[in-house]
């Protein structure tokens, strides 16, 4: 994995291929790379959809090998959504394919013509860009069965829908997964959207021919990919709950904590919960002859996705994800699981982000133009995105658009990024990251969840401001670490409750690479990783005043708990000082 494939979208006579050593990064994957490429080479004023713009997209540091769980891929630009940098995260089979192929990065840049639309075609020969006009505005499950007519389906692939061609602000980039569907999104600040500016419709990787990438130390590698597989297995989170109900699991408990949002952030608790619960769900696809327990790509040892089949039992969608089960469910007032499927299916296939497409269609009933609950005009919502409507363009455009447009005053988003399943006045330390992401309100960039609910790493009362910014501050560090792995970010439930599964991890990576690296080693990265965002959101214009939630978090009490967002202004100025 030493070379950065540049395409020059912009060329003239067309797209102009590059290889290079990635010397000038050393030791960067993930979101390490796609952050130091955007931060050091994309103008900070530059138009998200301009030629100046760049989309990175990098495996992690050790995807591409044996290590269980290495298997994710990072997406990089400036987003169109925020205004300010983005890393997108996502699995399925591209990260461990791209990586087998030799490459840290792909980046896509200038703009192709208007109107033109290209396919790459990635294998142990070389790269191969066409003109793909057949392929335009073709829904992403539509597009894949073309590939696989012509490349078969032992390929991976990353794809836009017609959002993105469209250049939506809640525009995704899919990934297949290990059944080659388009399941696998990285779906947050519309990075599809700049796939599409690119002109680009589809990379298609293939790695036949060749192996895994080789650890410096294989007995060493090999022993502490043992040690890391153990803890996995025997943890509580990693071993048993997801693997038996996915990440739907956290129905039950985040309405249990009065953290559920429910009609658009105005309760805390959603009445049907129990019908679109983790068990409930599991259950359904049990008797349907689907599969509540599967991984989105080989190497997954916690397997917390799963297929979804609709009453016939034919196959609808993936397992939806808790984030998705929320933002279609509860947060729309639907307790309907095929209906939640059903919109998690199409926005699969038009390539939208599920959050911020939940949150739009929330903020749309609140203006008027369907009723809390009604999963049919949800549906409908969502066809109109897919057929490029005015409606259905400002709807793919985000819930920030869709408030705006329509007027609606409670809008739950940060820095243009809506909020995903968490309440943060129920959560107070989800509260924090969603305020002082560089990502804008994003669950994954530090996952409170842990502490403040789940009572992993500790405990922190959800319920009070102490403890919460040191809670965010030291997940945010350890997140963008992770996230330059290639590790899916729920390997934190157990190196945060076992040292020793932590101290594998980095065994790994110094195995592998003949490092000597520390925990503190790791933690610098971090720290790394999120100043060179910070500074270019700095220079894109960003300041403390983007760090703050809507007002009406801090003025609105959320039942059942009555409880508002008490964390300071200052003490959120105060969680990048280390």
């Amino acid at each position: 994995m030493d070379k950065i494939l540049r395409i020059n979208m912009s060329a003239k006579g067309g797209p102009a291929l590059k290889e290079e050593s990635n010397a000038k990064y050393p030791g960067m994957g993930g979101r390490a790379l796609t952050t130091a490429i955007i931060a050091g080479e994309v103008h900070p004023m530059a138009n998200p959809l301009g030629e100046e713009n760049k989309l990175v997209i990098a495996p992690g540091l050790l995807s591409g090998s044996a290590a269980a769980m290495s298997g994710r891929i990072s997406i990089g630009c400036k987003s169109p959504l925020t205004g300010g940098i983005k890393e997108a995260n996502s699995g399925g089979q591209a990260a461990q394919v791209m990586a087998r192929l030799g490459y840290a990065a792909i980046v896509l840049e200038g703009r192709a013509p208007e109107g033109e639309l290209y396919k790459v075609v990635i294998n142990k020969d070389g790269v191969k860009i066409d003109k793909a006009p057949e392929y335009k505005m073709l829904p992403n499950y539509d597009l894949i069965e073309k590939v696989k007519a012509t490349h078969g389906d032992k390929v991976a692939c990353i794809s836009i829908g017609p959002a993105g061609e469209m250049k939506l602000g809640a525009a995704s980039i899919a990934c297949t997964d290990m059944e080659f569907r388009p399941t696998r999104h990285a779906g947050r600040g519309g990075v599809g959207a700049v796939m599409g500016s690119k002109g680009v419709k589809i990379i298609i990787l293939d790695d036949a021919g060749l192996e895994n990438r080789k650890p410096a130390d294989p007995e060493k590698f090999r022993e502490a990919n043992k040690v890391f597989v153990e803890g996995l297995r025997t943890h509580a989170v990693t071993g048993s709950a997801l693997p038996a109900y996915g990440t739907n699991v956290l129905v039950n408990l985040i309405n249990e904590a009065g953290g559920f949002p429910t009609n658009n952030f105005k309760e805390g608790r959603f009445a049907g919960a129990s019908s679109i619960s983790g068990e409930t769900i599991a259950d359904i696809e049990t008797k349907r002859g689907a599969n509540p327990t599967h991984g989105c790509h080989r190497g997954c040892v916690i397997r917390c996705s799963g297929t979804y089949h609709d009453k016939n039992g034919k196959f609808l969608s993936k397992q939806p994800e808790y984030e998705t089960v929320w933002a279609h469910g509860a947060n729309c007032g639907i307790d309907d699981p095929d209906k939640i499927a059903m919109l998690d299916f199409l926005d699969d296939n038009y390539g939208l982000d599920t959050i911020d497409m939940g949150a739009a269609i929330a903020v749309a009933m609140d203006a008027g133009l369907a009723k809390f609950g009604d999963g049919d005009a949800a549906i409908n919502l969502i066809k109109e995105v897919g057929k490029g409507t005015p409606l259905g363009r400002i709807i793919g455009s985000g819930a920030a658009t869709t408030a705006k447009v329509f007027g609606v005053e409670r809008a739950p988003v940060v820095k243009g990024q809506a909020m995903p399943a968490y309440d943060p006045r129920a959560i107070q330390g989800i509260g924090v990251t969603y305020a002082t992401s560089t990502q804008g309100a994003d669950h994954t960039a530090g996952y409170c969840i842990t502490a403040n609910v789940l009572k992993v790493g500790g405990f922190v009362d959800p319920l009070k401001s102490e403890g919460q910014v040191e809670l965010s501050r030291n997940l945010q560090i350890a997140t963008a670490a992770i996230d330059s792995t290639g590790m899916c970010l729920f390997i934190a439930f157990a190196i945060l409750d076992q040292p020793e599964t932590f101290q594998a991890l980095i065994d790994m990576l110094n195995a592998f690479y003949g490092l000597s690296m520390t925990a503190d080693d790791v933690a610098a990265l971090g720290k790394q990783i999120l100043t060179m965002e910070r500074d270019f959101n700095k220079k894109a214009g960003f300041t403390a005043l983007d760090d703050r939630l809507p007002r009406y978090f801090y003025t609105e009490k959320l039942p059942p708990h009555n409880a508002l967002f008490t964390v300071t202004d200052e003490e959120l100025d105060s969680v990048y000082n280390w």
